[in-house]
């Protein structure tokens, strides 16, 4: 009779919808990356300095990052959300990177020219949630 009982149980859990089952628990990613930042003035760039190569307007005090390709491969898609060790607060995919960088992230610092240099290249773990 259990084993009656602990079939049709399981039968039924497998006729179940999964529409009703419980939510996907979102998947957190984590990866080691170069981390280098960049500045909104004529000479770093090409065109109008104030808008990404994603074609996303930024602004002072926006808390954008650009990545690398092969970042966007394993999730790091324009407008997702990152957290960076050592930085406060949750950074947005607002640009990308040219293909000759790998494993690489560029942290928007407006026209603070000062602040980018003082960052300089440093390797941070950053973490995403898909």
């Amino acid at each position: 009779m259990r084993a009656r009982s602990a079939l049709l149980a399981l039968a039924a859990c497998l006729l179940v919808p999964a529409s009703t089952g419980l939510a996907k628990v979102p998947r957190v990613r984590s990866v080691v990356v170069d981390a280098t930042a960049y500045n909104s003035l004529p000479e770093q760039t090409e065109g109008d300095p104030w808008l990404s190569a994603s074609g996303h307007r930024l602004e002072e005090g926006m808390p954008a990052i650009a990545v690398s390709p092969d970042l966007a491969k394993l999730g790091l898609v324009h407008g997702r959300k990152v957290r960076i060790d050592g930085l406060r607060g949750e950074w947005i995919v607002r640009d990308r990177m040219p293909s000759r960088w790998k494993r690489r992230i560029d942290i928007f610092m407006g026209e603070d020219v000062e602040a980018a240099l003082g960052f300089g290249r440093r390797r941070v773990r950053i973490h995403w949630q898909e």
